[in-house]
């Protein structure tokens, strides 16, 4: 999944050709994810994620944080962030169970990658569940300018980093896109949108502005 020459200053070349799993606004800021979090969160608080036998965990945690939102999951009855997790850990044992040459995944692994990707969206709960949970959780921040950056606003390391990744891999309108695939999903299957989540405040919105086309209100 992940080359084991892989570096923190490096996009892992099997990000070149993705699996066909979810859309391009999607890959893109997984990608940015990923830069947040190795140049940025991984050295500054969890700096033991940056070590060779970590650092796949880390990038598959990336690169598969919102993968429920993608179209294949929309019949699935859980909230996208947990429909994601459960996505996440399927991979993940498939390529186990594909590959006999490359060192596997264990179980603790792939429960610490599920419960990073299962609570990225729950404040105060993301950020202190496990190290790898707090950087999934605040990647999606800094992508989407949320951070609440603990060194103070004038952070230029950390201004670099997001021209970097945002010169290397466009927006491509990623607020709204992934707002209204999560809406779309929960309009199909209101479960999926319980009082209090996320997915829950986009549905909401949703219904109080039906005529509303920018970025959902609830983002």
């Amino acid at each position: 999944m992940c080359p084991s020459s892989l570096s923190a200053s490096t996009i892992p070349q099997s990000a070149a050709s993705p699996p066909d799993l979810s859309s391009a606004f999607n890959l893109q800021s997984s990608l940015r994810v990923w830069l947040y979090a190795s140049k940025i969160l991984a050295p500054r608080f969890a700096p033991e994620w940056l070590s060779t036998d970590r650092l796949p965990l880390l990038f598959a945690a990336c690169m598969l944080h919102d993968i429920g939102s993608a179209a294949h999951l929309a019949d699935k009855p859980e909230r996208f962030e947990v429909s994601g997790a459960d996505e996440a850990a399927g991979l993940i044992k498939k390529y186990n169970a594909d590959a006999d040459t490359h060192e596997q995944f264990t179980e603790d692994q792939i429960h610490s990658i599920w419960t990073a990707i299962a609570v990225h969206t729950s404040p105060h709960i993301g950020e202190r569940i496990s190290p790898l949970a707090r950087i999934i959780r605040e990647g999606p921040l800094i992508d989407f300018s949320f951070y609440k950056n603990s060194l103070g606003d004038d952070d230029q390391e950390l201004k670099d980093v997001r021209v970097e990744a945002e010169k290397r891999f466009p927006r491509l309108e990623v607020e709204k896109a992934l707002g209204d695939a999560v809406v779309e999903h929960a309009v199909h299957i209101p479960e999926k949108a319980p009082s209090g989540s996320w997915p829950g405040d986009l549905l909401r919105a949703k219904r109080e502005d039906p005529g509303w086309e920018g970025v959902n209100k609830g983002f």
